[in-house]
C-alpha cells in the first residue's frame, strides 16, 4: 500500500518514518520548496491549484491522508476524481478548517467551549464584544496557527483596529476563559469504530506557539472527561486517524479550545515516550491496521527547538534526549526541531529538564 500525504512538512517527515517500518510506503504532495519530508520519501512538488499534478498524485496511492488544514474543498473535488478514499475524511477537516463550525460542532455535542460570536462588520463586532464582555479575542475563523489571526481585545478602543487588520474576512469573537493550564488529548479510531486514547499531556504556550508538552498528565477526572470528549467527536465525525483535541482547565472542568485532525506537535513525545507513536497509530488507522497500543512508557517532555538551532553535541550528553530536527532553514518564531526526555522517575526528568532548557536557551 502507498500512502498520500497532502503536506510535506516536518508532519509528514514523521508519517512516512513511521509507515517504512510496517512495509508501508508514502508519496508526499508539497508546494514549498524544500519540503522536510524529500529527506525520507518521495516528493510532489506543485501547487494546489495544479489540476494535472494533483490528478498524477492520486492516480499514484491507495488512500489519502493530510497533515495540514490549509487544503481547500476544491482540491477533494479534483481528488474524489480519482476515486480515491481519504482518512481522515474530508468533512472533519471541513469542520476544523472553520473556527465557527467547529464552536458548534463541539457544542451541539454538549462538549463546553469559550462562549462565541460570528463577527462580519465592526457594528457587530462592537455588539458581541458587549455582550462577552472585555477581555476577548477576535480570531479569523479560517487559517491562522500558532498565534497567527488573531488580536485581544481589552476595551472599546481596540475594536476598531483589530476589525481593521483582520476584518477583510470571516471572524470569531470568543470570550475570555479563566483557564488554570492547558492539556491535550489525542485519540485514534480505526475503520471499524474502535477508539484508543493517550494519556492527558500538559502544554505551555507562548506568543500562541507551543514550548513545552509534559506526558502524562495525571488527573483521572479530567482524563475521563476528554476520552468522553474525544469519543463522541470522533464517532460523530466518523473519523479514522489520529485527532488532537485542545482544551482549557477550569476548575477542574475542560473547555474546549480546538481541534486538530491530524497528529499534532503536543503528541511528539510519543516517538520515545509512547508503547505506539501517534505516527505509527495514524499510519495503522488508515491502511486498516489493528491499533497499538497509546500507553505511556514512563514520563515524557517535550521541547520545541523555535528560531535556531542550538548546538547538538551538550544536549546528546544529557542522557534520556532524543533530538529531532526537521531540516528547517531557521527563522524566528519558526519549529525547527524538537527534543524529548523520557524517565521512569518524575523527579529525575525534573533535572534533565532543567538541563535542556538552560541549552536550549528556554
Amino acid at each position: 500500500m502507498k500512502i498520500g500525504i497532502l503536506g510535506g512538512g516536518q508532519l509528514a517527515y514523521m508519517l512516512s518514518m513511521a509507515a517504512s517500518p510496517l512495509g508501508l510506503s508514502t508519496l508526499c504532495y508539497e508546494p514549498a520548496v524544500p519540503a522536510c519530508a524529500a529527506r525520507v520519501t518521495d516528493v510532489i512538488t506543485a501547487s494546489y491549484t495544479d489540476v494535472e499534478a494533483l490528478r498524477a498524485f492520486a492516480q499514484q496511492v491507495d488512500v489519502i491522508t493530510f497533515e495540514t488544514e490549509n487544503i481547500t474543498p476544491e482540491i477533494f473535488s479534483i481528488l474524489a476524481e480519482e476515486q480515491h478514499k481519504f482518512a481522515p475524511h474530508q468533512n472533519a477537516l471541513l469542520v476544523a478548517q472553520d473556527r465557527l463550525l467547529e464552536k458548534n460542532c463541539l457544542n451541539q455535542l454538549g462538549i463546553a467551549t469559550a462562549p462565541y460570536e460570528a463577527v462580519d462588520s465592526l457594528a457587530s463586532l462592537t455588539e458581541a464584544a458587549h455582550k462577552l464582555g472585555y477581555p476577548c479575542v477576535l480570531k479569523t475563523r479560517r487559517g491562522g496557527y500558532d498565534g497567527k489571526g488573531q488580536s485581544v481585545l481589552r476595551s472599546d478602543e481596540d475594536l476598531s483596529q483589530a476589525f481593521a487588520s483582520l476584518g477583510s474576512q470571516p471572524l470569531l469573537l470568543e470570550g475570555f476563559v479563566p483557564f488554570s493550564m492547558e492539556v491535550s488529548m489525542l485519540a485514534v479510531r480505526d475503520q471499524a469504530g474502535t477508539v484508543k486514547t493517550y494519556p492527558l499531556v500538559a502544554n505551555t504556550h507562548h506568543q500562541g506557539i507551543l514550548r513545552e508538552s509534559s506526558a502524562p498528565f495525571e488527573h483521572s477526572a479530567l482524563y475521563q472527561q476528554a476520552v468522553h470528549a474525544a469519543q463522541k467527536l470522533l464517532d460523530h465525525l466518523q473519523y479514522v486517524g489520529v485527532m488532537a483535541i485542545e482544551f482549557f482547565v477550569v476548575n477542574d472542568q475542560l473547555v474546549a479550545n480546538e481541534i486538530a485532525p491530524r497528529v499534532h506537535n503536543t503528541g511528539h513525545w510519543t516517538i520515545e515516550g509512547a508503547v505506539t507513536s501517534q505516527f505509527e497509530n495514524h499510519i495503522r488507522a488508515i491502511a486498516g491496521l489493528p491499533l497499538g497500543d497509546c500507553s505511556a512508557r514512563g514520563y515524557s517532555y517535550l521541547l520545541n527547538i523555535i528560531g535556531e538551532e542550538p548546538k547538538l553535541q551538550p544536549l546528546l550528553n544529557i542522557a534520556g534526549l532524543h533530538y529531532h530536527t526537521y531540516g528547517k532553514a531557521p527563522r524566528p518564531q519558526r519549529k525547527l526541531g524538537h527534543v524529548t526526555l523520557c524517565h521512569d522517575d518524575p523527579l529525575q526528568l525534573e533535572k534533565m529538564r532543567k538541563q535542556a532548557q538552560a541549552l536550549i536557551g528556554v
